[in-house]
């Protein structure tokens, strides 16, 4: 377990898991978009609720940070983890607004692909946020995320490469390769998410080894 401030600030980390679950919520929503589109385009709304919400968390985490402080948390951390968090349901109402937007018929495979990965990163730090909380070991969740990263990149890659192959129509790979984009960018927020809660890991370690040091030797008489 991480050693806590005595002012540690529990309300603050309650609202970092809550927009964990809220992330969560706003991919798991996406994948099914993608997935049963066009028949049930009520579920962007639903995304876009989402967005809604983690704009008012991520107000009340920064407003709680100006006015309290931030507990055993560096501000510079809790400014780059709120933004981060909110970063991917962005993306991810972003992604689901442009089937709408470019006139999609069917998603493509990849871009369904990629949905699923977005869903299981997004898991993966709904956890973290929680461990953050709780003081839990995050490691295993981080190595995920990353992992899920460089997966998400290989899906992209392969689903730009099949729009060129198949040769569709040129605004159609505009279009398309925008929406692959957007869902990386929602993917490589959860990673942001995961490089700020290592940073945190590092200096609460660092701290925890300045705990159990010896203090100096007192000069013999």
């Amino acid at each position: 377990m991480w050693p806590t401030k005595a002012k540690d600030d529990t309300v603050l980390l309650n609202l970092f898991e809550e927009s964990g679950r809220n992330v969560e919520r706003a991919s798991s929503l996406l994948r099914d978009l993608f997935a049963e589109y066009p028949e049930r385009p009520e579920l962007a709304r639903e995304v876009l609720d989402c967005e809604h919400e983690g704009d008012r968390l991520t107000h009340e985490i920064l407003s709680r940070l100006a006015e309290y402080g931030a507990c055993a948390l560096d501000p510079a951390d809790v400014h780059a983890l709120a933004g981060a968090v909110d970063d991917i349901v962005d993306h991810a109402e972003e992604a689901a607004d442009q089937l709408g937007l470019y006139g999609v018929e069917a998603p493509m495979e990849q871009a369904q692909r990629m949905t699923d990965v977005l869903v299981d990163t997004a898991g993966h730090v709904a956890v973290s946020l929680r461990e953050l909380r709780t003081g839990d070991d995050l490691a295993v969740q981080l190595v995920a995320i990353h992992r899920l990263e460089d997966e998400a990149d290989r899906i992209v890659r392969s689903g730009v490469a099949s729009l060129f192959a198949a040769g569709i129509d040129p605004m159609m790979v505009i279009r398309w390769k925008a929406i692959y984009d957007t869902l990386e960018s929602a993917v490589d927020a959860c990673e942001t998410v995961a490089n700020v809660l290592e940073g945190i890991t590092l200096r609460r370690a660092a701290q925890r080894t300045l705990t159990v040091l010896p203090g100096p030797s007192s000069p013999l008489s």
